[in-house]
């Protein structure tokens, strides 16, 4: 309810969520001169940059520095006594987080974007003006009105639960629970084997903990190219890291200082009993409360926002971007359809439609993984005749003068035209690779093109020259 003392504020374009979406698309917005607000109820970088990517990844390094001390003596080294403080891991991670932030209230600022803290919520289209107004509130009192030609959803995403697997943030952890604990757990559940779940059952393994992943499909990271998970898998057990496949968590007994899970493979069940479980499996997009209904905005059959090419909704002048507009939920995903739809509502000539097969996706564990495009049954499935190519770790100077040899490089051609269709890898920092073949995709890149481009020596990106050529038979170090 709008009282006097409600300020009224008139944009060309409003965002409502601060995530990697929203506060690329409000920069971008306003460097293309239009007059722009971002509303958040949080924290500025939203889910991603405070309770996800960026604070597991600062997790992630110090598991990974720990890995390193403790197999000095590989690389003629002696390191004595080594121990971790978990207070202040968890400490690092959100200051990183905090530094990053500040930045993108830094970065509001240099562009003149006008920032709203609280829940903004659709109200309708002004008759008069023909304009969409948004509601600002705190503690259900509204604060402001807000109204603009151009509205853009960005509210994210949040933990998926089951019925009787909900986290309770004492026993069963949701992420952010997980990032942020007070001692490390002598035994853990983790419940789905998707990128969050892999990361975290990593860095809880590599401090000792006794790490079961439970998935319910019959691979580790399902979306991923088998033989790559297979590998993954397989490096995690060397470790000592359990998994559980095709295998599904019917129950949780949560008593005081520990967890009974029940669980099922093929009709017959088993009990476990854990100090903690972790749920990672999948998201449900931010759609409540803000105001759908009344703008008429539809949802697709998953539930998400439903949007076309250049993430227009079915309500004039309200657009959906990121997590709350459909899968993948990345990040990067986000950021771009950002771009794409400010430079759409912007009329400018350059702009494409977002091809999600050109969407990378990376996975932080030990080793890493990283793909972009189709996996070999897929490639296979939609009736390519494909060639594929591979080259292993062990096989590269570099990788063998890290001490990183566990992984693989694998490349999957159209046998017809020479187009690339996919690129998977595993192993050490193939993260920072998969761009190479992203590029190389979004150029529509053949494999004569890349089997002449010259790869610097001695670097891990040999491996994928390598991977081209074996898949014309003409690799040179295998």
């Amino acid at each position: 309810m709008l009282d006097n003392k409600t300020e009224q504020y008139s944009f060309d374009v409003i965002v409502i969520g601060a995530g990697p979406g929203g506060y690329v698309a409000a920069i971008r917005a306003a460097q293309l001169g239009m007059k722009t607000a971002i509303i958040e109820a949080n924290h500025l970088g939203g889910i991603c940059l405070n309770w996800g990517c960026i604070p597991t990844k600062a997790l992630l390094k110090s598991a990974e520095m720990f890995q390193k001390m403790s197999h000095a003596q590989d690389y003629g080294l002696s390191v004595k006594d080594i121990a971790f403080d978990l207070d202040k891991i968890v400490q690092r991670s959100r200051d990183v987080s905090a530094k990053l932030s500040g930045g993108i209230s830094h970065l509001m600022k240099k562009n003149n974007v006008s920032v709203f803290n609280g829940y903004g919520k659709l109200i309708g289209m002004n008759a008069q003006s023909k304009l969409q107004q948004v509601s600002v509130s705190n503690n259900d009192k509204v604060e402001a009105q807000l109204s603009a030609k151009h509205i853009i959803l960005a509210t994210g995403a949040r933990a998926k639960s089951f019925p009787g697997l909900e986290d309770d943030g004492e026993r069963v952890w949701s992420y952010k629970e997980a990032l942020v604990p007070k001692k490390m757990p002598k035994s853990l559940l983790v419940i789905g084997s998707g990128a969050i779940g892999i990361e975290f059952a990593n860095f809880y393994q590599t401090f000792g903990c006794d790490v079961t992943v439970v998935e319910a499909m019959d691979q580790i990271m399902p979306f991923e190219d088998k033989e790559i998970a297979d590998i993954a898998q397989g490096a995690m057990k060397k470790r000592g890291m359990k998994f559980k496949l095709a295998t599904k968590v019917v129950e949780l007994e949560r008593l005081k200082d520990q967890v009974t899970a029940t669980i099922e493979k093929n009709g017959k069940t088993e009990q476990l009993t854990i100090e903690q479980v972790i749920t990672a499996v999948g998201v449900i997009p931010n759609i409540e409360n803000i105001g759908l209904s009344t703008a008429e905005v539809s949802l697709d059959q998953q539930g998400f926002i439903a949007v076309d090419d250049f993430c227009q909704t079915s309500a004039q002048g309200i657009y959906a971007i990121g997590d709350v507009a459909g899968a993948p939920c990345l990040a990067h995903k986000a950021s771009h359809e950002a771009i794409i739809c400010i430079e759409k509502i912007a009329e400018q000539k350059t702009v494409h439609a977002l091809d999600k097969s050109m969407i990378p996706a990376c996975t932080y564990g030990f080793p890493q993984v990283a793909s972009i495009g189709l996996t070999e049954k897929k490639a296979k499935d939609q009736g390519f005749k494909v060639r594929t190519g591979k080259f292993p770790f062990q096989a590269n100077g570099k990788a063998i003068a890290q001490g990183d040899t566990d992984g693989l490089v694998k490349v999957i051609f159209d046998d017809v035209t020479g187009e690339l269709l996919g690129a998977h890898m595993v192993g050490n920092d193939v993260t920072e690779l998969i761009q190479g073949f992203t590029i190389a995709k979004t150029m529509e890149t053949t494999e004569d093109e890349l089997m002449h481009t010259v790869f610097p020596h001695p670097t891990l990106s040999e491996m994928m020259h390598e991977s081209v050529l074996d898949a014309f038979q003409r690799a040179i170090h295998i």
